[in-house]
């Protein structure tokens, strides 16, 4: 079963994340109520609830993680 992210969406277009790779795929094409963020399952053209609920889990921890980590250093420097 291959498995899509919802990146974003362009005016009809949305991009979608497909094995690392991004991809546009027609709005049209999927469901109504598909929000950025979503797993969409390409074969039957449905959003994944479970692998959505997952993956917005995993975004929290990484979040929550990064909150814990020092702030940047303040003052000038060469990136």
């Amino acid at each position: 079963m291959r498995k899509a992210t919802v990146d974003r969406f362009e005016e009809e277009l949305a991009v979608l994340i497909v094995d690392g790779q991004q991809v546009t795929w027609p709005r049209a094409n999927l469901p109504a109520e598909v929000h950025e963020g979503d797993v969409i399952d390409l074969d039957t053209g449905t959003i994944d609830t479970e692998a959505t609920s997952e993956l917005r889990e995993q975004v929290r921890q990484a979040r929550k993680q990064a909150k814990k980590k020092k702030p940047a250093p303040t003052g000038n420097f060469d990136l």
